[in-house]
């Protein structure tokens, strides 16, 4: 055991790969990584503290910090709208200048950006609207942002399955994943921007889509929101992580 021990303690360590650190810097040979397990709950802006998520904020229409709470049966955190008709909850990061590297590092088009969510929809999704990805807004409105990349799903539009959303210059691309929407369903989303600029969608590591060159060094924000669709019952979703990463510099 002594042996052991001794050969262990001056034996010399090399580490292949990615070492993360307290779960926020990653350090990748080539890239700079944020991870996000909301270990905090998001609030409102105005009450930012200590004691509320530092990098992320909650935002949307008679969206409030009570509509974010840790699930109780997902790791993650569940957002709830209140039930009216086009109530939203929507998580974004902290915007203040120097608040948070989530909004202060630029993620642009040109710098090969990663971005990863994984979450679990609602029990139901009847007069349902999620979407999640990397946005210059944070309106679900497709002919909102000239640039954008994001997966939605709204029953509005007679979805079934996930849609994979591209603009690129105001030439806005509505592709159909043929991956069907389902309730009560974990779902990992991910999109990742190559070197000549083309993101390809990614849900459960399988790829569904690749654009066209993206419009150059236009810098993205992640988004992630639900809205109810129908003066109905309350509409929720579960957050579990979001990740980000990009180069270091072209």
């Amino acid at each position: 055991m002594a042996n052991g021990i001794s050969q262990l303690e001056n034996r010399n360590w090399r580490f292949k790969g990615d070492v993360q650190v307290d779960g926020h810097l990653n350090s990748s040979r080539n890239r700079y990584e944020l991870v996000e397990d909301f270990r905090q709950l998001p609030s409102i802006n105005a009450s930012i503290a200590v004691s509320t998520n530092l990098d992320f904020e909650v935002l949307g229409t008679n969206a409030s910090a009570d509509d974010v709470i840790y699930s109780t049966t997902v790791a993650g955190i569940q957002l709830e709208t209140d039930g009216a008709d086009n109530d939203q909850v929507i998580i974004l990061p902290h915007l203040d200048a120097s608040q948070t590297a989530w909004a202060g590092v630029l993620w642009g088009t040109e710098n090969q950006v990663i971005w990863e969510a994984t979450i679990r929809t609602g029990a139901t999704i009847t007069s349902y609207m999620v979407w999640a990805g990397l946005k210059l807004t944070n309106t679900s409105t497709i002919a909102t942002d000239a640039d954008q990349i994001f997966f939605r799903f709204s029953t509005d539009d007679s979805d079934t399955n996930w849609r994979l959303i591209s603009s690129i210059g105001g030439a806005d691309t509505n592709t159909d994943s043929g991956l069907a929407f389902a309730a009560s369903t974990i779902y990992r989303l991910k999109i990742s921007i190559d070197s000549a600029r083309a993101a390809t969608f990614y849900i459960n590591d399988v790829a569904y889509y690749t654009t066209a060159a993206l419009t150059n060094d236009i810098d993205l924000i992640p988004y992630v929101g639900i809205q109810d669709l129908a003066a109905a019952s309350a509409r929720n979703m579960v957050l579990c992580n979001e990740k980000i990463s990009r180069i270091f510099f072209e």
